[in-house]
């Protein structure tokens, strides 16, 4: 089995915390990466981002759902694209979502700061397979 090229840091923007505490226990079983983030909000996140102090701390992939109080993910992605050439590392972006409505999927695919749109659960095969495509 193919394993994934460990990363510095992973990022969890979601606020659902029983799916974050389920997606960071299969990236530590998985050994994929030896530091998670979370925030509960896209703002929380663009905040960590934008603080110059955090430029060392930066995450190399973000998993970012959609539907989340304060800012979601949308808003999320419209900060970010403004904030990206500020940011010292290029940064991979998977929108992760319950949602299947093909509005979501084609909105998240025409960002092109987005890598994919992924289905929640991700199972391990597709969660190792993301490492790898980001790596």
């Amino acid at each position: 089995m193919m394993t994934a090229t460990p990363f510095k840091t992973v990022c969890v923007i979601d606020d659902d915390k029983i799916y974050i505490y389920g997606l960071k226990k299969l990236i530590t079983i998985k050994e994929l990466s030896p530091n998670l983030m979370e925030f509960y909000n896209g703002k929380e996140a663009i905040d960590f981002l934008i603080n110059p102090e955090n430029q060392n701390q930066l995450p190399d992939i973000i998993f970012l759902d959609i539907n989340m109080p304060v800012m979601d993910g949308w808003g999320f992605m419209e900060s970010f694209v403004k904030i990206k050439p500020q940011l010292s590392k290029k940064i991979t972006i998977y929108m992760v979502s319950s949602s299947i409505n093909q509005d979501d999927i084609n909105r998240a695919k025409g960002i092109s700061d987005v890598t994919d749109y992924v289905i929640k659960p991700i199972s391990q095969d597709t969660l190792v397979e993301l490492f790898n495509v980001a790596a």
